[in-house]
């Protein structure tokens, strides 16, 4: 089974910069196509902001972080990882990583601890 343990969130000023870790371990049986950043707070959509292709490496970024964000990985540390600059308010979240098909929404329900970040002044 798939297991995600986030790290690297904070409390930063709005125009801060955070990165945030995802160390992957496991298997799974599923044919995923890639790993993406989900961010969780109340009344919004649990939906990728930002993928990565498993096996091609492409990247994928919401409209509302591109420019901003950055996602990358060590596969030799089964690590991702989530650039985040020029943070904005609206960015304060719990960030979940997962595997996903279509960089949307995924089915993925075996969530890690999460990373809290909180963008304000």
């Amino acid at each position: 089974q798939l297991q995600f343990v986030e790290s690297g969130g904070g409390l930063v000023q709005p125009g801060g910069s955070l990165r945030l870790s995802c160390v992957v371990s496991g298997s799974t049986t599923e044919d995923y196509y890639a790993i993406g950043w989900f961010p969780q707070a109340p009344g919004k959509e649990h939906k990728a902001v930002a993928c990565i292709g498993i096996t091609d490496g492409n990247t994928y970024y919401a409209d509302s972080v591109t420019g901003r964000f950055s996602i990358s990985r060590d596969s030799a540390k089964n690590t991702i990882y989530l650039q985040m600059n020029n943070l904005k308010p609206e960015d304060t979240a719990t960030y979940y990583c997962a595997p996903t098909n279509g960089c949307t929404f995924t089915t993925f329900t075996s969530w890690g601890p999460g990373a809290q970040v909180t963008v304000s002044s």
